[in-house]
């Protein structure tokens, strides 16, 4: 969902995430499902819905938040 929403194009996101298009198409559709809530408006082109618009932000500080914690963890663990 995050590479997703910042590339916009399911290609693109693949590409970035080394796996097909279709792949990333079905587990959106899979993240989608799981949440109760589309994400994306498909069409000619790829637009977040005002639910992915909302979740966005809040997914992608997930992961930077996530990335530093883990680099924290492991320099500490290398002390």
């Amino acid at each position: 969902f995050e590479v997703a929403t910042r590339h916009l194009t399911f290609t693109s996101a693949a590409q970035e995430l080394h796996v097909t298009q279709s792949a990333v198409s079905h587990q959106l559709r899979h993240l989608e499902a799981l949440w109760g809530v589309q994400l994306f408006e498909r069409g000619k082109a790829l637009r977040l819905t005002a639910a992915g618009a909302a979740l966005a932000p809040i997914v992608r500080e997930f992961f930077i938040s996530l990335e530093a914690t883990l680099g924290d963890l492991r320099e500490q663990k290398g002390r």
